[in-house]
């Protein structure tokens, strides 16, 4: 099966999202076999998980707080950045925003797809890396849950910066990823997110939405 969409819909099951349960979207339960049938679908092996098949803390966070305080985003342009499952970008773009959402994986751009229509909104993919563009672009950008490991959180922290310099509204939702910045940020919101034990270590993870200073 090489189509990412006929994968999905035969890989996942439609779920409401723990922290957003008005929200609903294309999820897996269990990372290992999702991520063997990957594998075995593309023929190669040693690929990343399938990230894109879970709405992690720190996304759920994000799409929370902008539910909550929709005037963040609405009529606004905004990128939910290496966007997953889209789960950032779906709750912008139901709280009005001009919602696009960045992913270099196929797999996570047919997810956010998926994902778009299932609740009834419009999102324009970006399928690239963003991160060597210069800043200004947008009017937000949300960052989910990109701090798990230090190469892609040092670019991710060196981009997102630029951006807040250059006066673009930046928040970052992260669950004490161990590569946070430890500096430039400011609290705007927590909350305690349901997690899986296939995932994480707990049960639930207190999770914040950062705004990242300029």
């Amino acid at each position: 099966m090489s189509d990412p969409a006929s994968f999905i819909r035969a890989n996942t099951a439609i779920a409401a999202v723990s922290l957003v349960p008005e929200l609903r979207l294309h999820l897996a339960t269990e990372v290992v076999p999702l991520w063997q049938a990957t594998e075995a679908t593309l023929e190669k092996a040693g690929l990343p998980p399938p990230y894109w098949a879970f709405a992690w803390p720190g996304g759920q966070a994000i799409a929370r707080h902008v539910l909550d305080n929709p005037r963040l985003v609405a009529r606004r342009r905004v990128l939910d950045l290496a966007a997953g499952c889209g789960i950032a970008a779906v709750a912008a773009a139901k709280a009005g925003a001009e919602a696009s959402a960045s992913e270099i994986d196929r797999f996570a751009l047919a997810a956010i797809a998926l994902n778009a229509a299932l609740n009834g909104v419009e999102i324009a993919p970006i399928d690239r890396d963003v991160l060597d563009d210069p800043p200004g672009d947008w009017d937000t950008v949300l960052a989910g849950d990109l701090c798990y490991e230090r190469p892609m959180a040092d670019r991710v922290a060196a981009w997102i910066r630029a951006q807040a310099r250059a006066a673009v509204t930046v928040l970052m939702g992260d669950p004490g990823r161990a590569y946070k910045p430890a500096n430039g940020l400011a609290e705007v919101a927590r909350y305690r997110v349901p997690t899986s034990r296939d995932l994480e270590d707990r049960d639930e993870r207190e999770t914040v939405v950062w705004r990242v200073l300029g």
